[in-house]
């Protein structure tokens, strides 16, 4: 289903921003929707335990780093599979590279875990690690009393605006080349004439 659909996440910010093309992003926007709303109501009604995670500086950082990795890449990591799989040399070489990095990172992490761990993974703010404590949903649930799923319909109704933004924009294009392609009849009509 991936080859087939060609989805890919790097590739649903990399066609909207360089090439004015929203067909990745629109499927990213409505699964984000759908896995938005799935996972805040689970977290408010269900009996799992979510996950909690630290966010730092250090994260941003790696984010930052992992994004360009992604875009140099042409692919992210499922589409670089489905890439190899297709015979692709260049997704070969990025997936040869993503194990070799995830190795040198692991035999960093545990020879120099960056903040020191027992500092800074409190769940408060510390912002002398670099640490900004631990967030997500279940954490403001917590912290504030308000049911998960109030935030995931927040971050839904704002993914949603996005969406209708870009529905907005390709029909105005869409609008705008049939306008031009209708002037460019009637001259042809007109020369004909």
């Amino acid at each position: 289903m991936v080859q087939r659909s060609r989805f890919c996440n790097t590739a649903a910010l990399r066609d909207a921003i360089l090439f004015k093309t929203y067909r990745n992003t629109k499927a990213l926007l409505v699964a984000m929707m759908i896995l938005t709303f799935g996972f805040t109501l689970f977290i408010t009604f269900g009996e799992g335990k979510t996950l909690h995670f630290d966010v730092g500086l250090n994260t941003f950082a790696g984010l930052f780093i992992f994004g360009i990795g992604m875009v140099l890449a042409g692919a992210c990591t499922v589409s670089t599979w489905v890439k190899t799989g297709e015979g692709n040399v260049g997704a070969l070489w990025a997936l040869l590279f993503t194990f070799i990095g995830m190795f040198l990172f692991s035999m960093l992490w545990s020879i120099n875990y960056w903040p020191p761990a027992p500092a800074s993974m409190t769940g408060e703010p510390n912002l002398e690690a670099l640490q900004l404590g631990f967030a997500n949903a279940a954490t403001l649930q917590e912290k504030l009393g308000i049911p998960a799923v109030v935030f995931g319909l927040v971050q839904m109704g704002v993914l949603f605006l996005i969406y209708r933004a870009i529905r907005r924009k390709e029909d105005a294009q869409a609008a705008h080349h049939r306008q031009v392609q209708e002037s460019r009849k009637v001259v042809t009509a007109q020369a004909a004439e």
